[in-house]
């Protein structure tokens, strides 16, 4: 059989047009094939990473030590005296004691976060007296006379406190307390010169008392802050009152005497360390982990 050259042609156009769109679909299935994996590797959602559970803090307890320095403001609320063989009891006319410094440590536990107990030594520094009486000296009968009286105290306390911790802002935590004990006051030899009034050079030979020492009844209140300065080291700046109640001044010389004094206040104004030796646990707060794409 005989085909003609259009024919042929005809076969040639068929051939190469199915060719081609084989070729097309077999391009455009593999484009979408890379496509659709690309956008899966793309659009993987993030994984969740685990959140740290954070370390509960437990209340503050344990053992700790103390140290303090301060500067006291003393109040002697007087003194009185046997005068003459018949006994007969005078107040001196001035008494007064100078200020004087204080130093201190202490042991103490704490045993939660609003409540601690500690035991103190404190010393107080040398204190002059000053004093004066007046009336009949060994000048003369009837000739009246101004004694100039002069001593000093020192003093060892020995106290039991507690204390409320009022709550921690920031780095500060607020207190007050309380504490009893007992003081060992220490009272120097009294000296003491009578001249006379209307001539202050005009005097007696100086007498000396013997000094007297006793332990007494003390009462204490406090209130101050403490200041964090490292997880086991606080600063302690706060003020404390003191109450020494009254007792022996100075013994018998020369038709005077034994003395005695009505009690002490001291105020003082105080600073000083406190080391815990309990463990620091604090709060454990994870860092924002960032999100990870795949």
């Amino acid at each position: 059989m005989y085909w003609g050259p259009g024919y042929r042609q005809t076969i040639n156009k068929t051939y190469w047009s199915e060719a081609m769109k084989t070729i097309l679909i077999g391009v455009v299935a593999a484009m979408l094939s890379s496509t659709a994996t690309f956008a899966a590797d793309l659009y993987e959602p993030p994984i969740e990473q685990p959140i740290a559970e954070p370390v509960q803090i437990t209340e503050a307890s344990g053992w700790y030590l103390r140290g303090d320095v301060g500067y006291a403001f003393t109040n002697l609320r007087g003194a009185h005296y046997y005068q003459g063989p018949d006994g007969y009891v005078r107040d001196f006319d001035d008494a007064d004691l100078d200020d004087s410094w204080t130093a201190g440590v202490g042991v103490g536990y704490q045993i939660n976060n609003y409540l601690r107990t500690d035991v103190t030594l404190d010393y107080l520094g040398n204190a002059d007296f000053k004093g004066s009486t007046s009336g009949e000296c060994g000048l003369g009968p009837g000739i009246p006379c101004t004694s100039r009286d002069v001593s000093a105290i020192a003093a060892w306390s020995l106290m039991a406190n507690a204390y409320v911790d009022i709550g921690t802002y920031g780095s500060f935590t607020p207190y007050v307390g309380a504490g009893i004990g007992s003081t060992q006051v220490r009272w120097d030899k009294l000296r003491n010169t009578s001249c006379e009034t209307a001539d202050p050079s005009n005097c007696d030979p100086t007498v000396e008392h013997d000094g007297r020492s006793r332990w007494r009844f003390t009462y204490g209140l406090m209130a101050g802050t403490a200041i964090d300065l490292t997880c086991n080291l606080k600063a302690d700046v706060g003020y404390r009152f003191r109450h020494i109640l009254g007792g022996d001044m100075f013994g018998y010389a020369q038709n005077g005497g034994p003395g005695s004094d009505k009690g002490i206040y001291v105020h003082e104004a105080r600073a000083g360390l406190r080391y815990s030796f309990g463990g620091c646990q604090e709060a454990y707060i994870p860092p924002a982990e960032p999100i990870v794409y795949k």
